[in-house]
């Protein structure tokens, strides 16, 4: 089960700051871009317009992208989807106008952020009056087909072995996170709009329970890697 395997991230020293490679210089359509938005009266007013015309088009592009998925929304709950990421996405940009580097124009940086508010106000629109299964919906679910009869046999040990170190080894939120996410594909978005939580700390208590999980199997002798 690739869901349960921990993928640990290092981050290495970059050393002396008179090594670090240079800032990107900004290409003038994003410099402009800039000036406008830290500007005063008509000019931010003007800049700020323009630039929530450009996320909503942002928006309306992913929202149309994925409405095929979406059949039983109509057209005008889609467009106050578009317009409400836009919004949200505008805000963002706004409060992080010094986190921008140039390493890509500035367009194609703020575009992420409707993007990114498109696709998490559709998948919570997706999951509005559903269930969100915190406990897994069929562990037969998790079993390869076409064995042979040895290696069947060594799965569905190995599975019974998952199962129980998920009941016994992790607490019971970090059970209800890593069987919602991992298991059940559950939206993270979704689950921490449910359990008024974050990403952030969702992401944290995962690591957490797939660190467990995977010192447990370890010291059953069990590869993570085999589950």
């Amino acid at each position: 089960m690739s869901a349960l395997s921990a993928t640990v991230g290092f981050v290495e020293s970059s050393g002396p700051l008179s090594t670090l490679a240079p800032s990107p210089v900004l290409d003038p359509d994003s410099r402009e871009w800039l000036r406008c938005l830290h500007a005063e009266g008509a000019t931010r007013e003007d800049a700020v317009a323009r630039l929530h015309a450009l996320l909503l088009r942002a928006a309306r592009f992913e929202v149309a992208r994925r409405r095929p998925t979406l059949p039983h929304l109509r057209g005008d709950e889609l467009d106050d989807i578009a317009n409400e990421a836009a919004d949200d996405a505008l805000m963002s940009v706004l409060r992080r106008l010094d986190d921008f580097r140039g390493a890509s124009r500035f367009t194609t940086w703020v575009y992420k952020f409707a993007l990114l508010e498109a696709a998490v106000k559709l998948r919570k629109r997706a999951w509005q009056g559903r269930e969100v299964p915190l406990e897994p919906e069929s562990w037969a679910l998790l079993s390869g087909g076409g064995l042979g009869p040895d290696a069947e046999a060594e799965q569905s040990e190995l599975l019974s072995s998952l199962q129980s170190a998920i009941g016994d080894v992790l607490t019971p939120h970090q059970r209800r996170v890593l069987v919602a996410l991992a298991l059940n594909g559950v939206p993270i978005d979704v689950l921490a709009d449910r359990l008024g939580s974050t990403r952030g700390a969702l992401y944290k208590t995962l690591h957490d329970a797939r660190r467990k999980l995977r010192a447990h199997l370890d010291e059953h002798g069990l590869s993570p890697e085999e589950m």
